[in-house]
Order: C-alpha cells, then structure tokens, then sequence
C-alpha cells in the first residue's frame, strides 16, 4: 500500500515536471523553435484550432519561423493569430507561407524571460511540495488506521521526501539551464 502511495506521488511529480518543460519551451530564448508557436490558436471552420494542425511550422534560419497553412486561405486567420499573440511577433506573408521573424532580445527583455522561468519553476516545486504532502497525509492515515506500523510509516515519509528533493533538484537543475540560455547572448 506505501509503495502504491509512492509510485503515485512519483509519477504525478514527473508530470509536473514534464508541464514545467513545456511552459519552458514555450518561453522565448534567442533561437527560433517551433515550439514557440504552440499555445497559438486559429479560427478554423468555426473553432479555434492550434496553429501545429492547420499548418506546418519550421526553422528557416536562426531568427526565422516559416509557417506553411494547409490551406491558403488560412493566411490572413495566420497573421491575425500570430498579431493577437503576446509573443510581440510581426508576421509577414508571401505567397502561400507566413514569415515570421523574431526579433533580437534586449537586456531588459531577457530578465523578464528569466522572471518568468523562475516563476515557472517555483509553480512546480509548489506543485510537487503539495503532491508529497498528500502523500504523507495518505501514510499518516494508514498508520493513524493501523494498517502499518509507526516505523514502517515513519520510512515511508523519509522516502517520500527523498523523492521529492530528487524531483526539487531537477526543476532547479532545469531551471538553470533555461536561464543559462535565455541569458546567452
């Protein structure tokens, strides 16, 4: 039964980490990537549709997304989308693709990005700080119930917090890197 709670409380906190990824990938560093794009959506027959399934989104060059619609008379919708994005992008459109250049990051902008990733990582290890706290809380009731002895459920809590400082030094170690990248210049 400990073990379930563990597994449990571990895999959950990988799932926090993978969405903290996510957000990661969706901050902007230097570099185009497609990824960027992601939380973009485009009125497409109706309903809003994520950028990546009306188009196809590529690296041209290092500062540079091409954005290729399905269909062309998504172009002007891609444009709009791409406007109305808080990503402050300014599309261009040429024939049946959509450039969309990105532009060089100040000093200033940088360190908002980087806040922005800290933030991001201090949303995780909240998120994985609660996940060991109901796991506890779980084994407490086991051992406040009788189901397991008071050693086996003092163990358990020192298990659970070794995964969790595991799972904690990770988001750190990645947070790390993601602001080593958005401060290279």
């Amino acid at each position: 039964m400990i073990d379930e709670i563990a597994a449990d409380a571990d895999e959950r906190m990988g799932k926090t980490l993978d969405a903290m990824q996510s957000a990661f990938a969706r901050i902007r560093s230097g570099r185009a990537h497609p990824s960027l794009l992601d939380s973009i959506t485009v009125p497409y027959y109706g309903s809003d549709a994520p950028l990546n399934q009306v188009a196809s989104v590529r690296v041209e060059d290092a500062r540079t997304l091409v954005v290729a619609p399905w269909e062309k008379s998504l172009i002007p919708e891609v444009e709009k989308a791409l406007l109305r994005s808080d990503l402050g992008l300014n599309p261009s459109s040429s024939q049946d693709v959509v450039h969309v250049p990105l532009p060089a990051l100040t000093e200033e902008s940088r360190r908002d990005l980087a806040r922005q990733a800290r933030q991001e990582a201090e949303a995780a290890r909240i998120a994985i700080r609660n996940i060991r706290r109901d796991a506890i809380a779980d084994i407490r009731e086991l051992v406040r119930e009788k189901e397991v002895a008071k050693d086996d459920g003092r163990r358990a809590e020192e298990k659970m917090q070794a995964i969790t400082d595991r799972r904690v030094k990770k988001v750190d170690q990645a947070l790390a890197t993601k602001e080593a990248d958005l401060m290279e210049v």
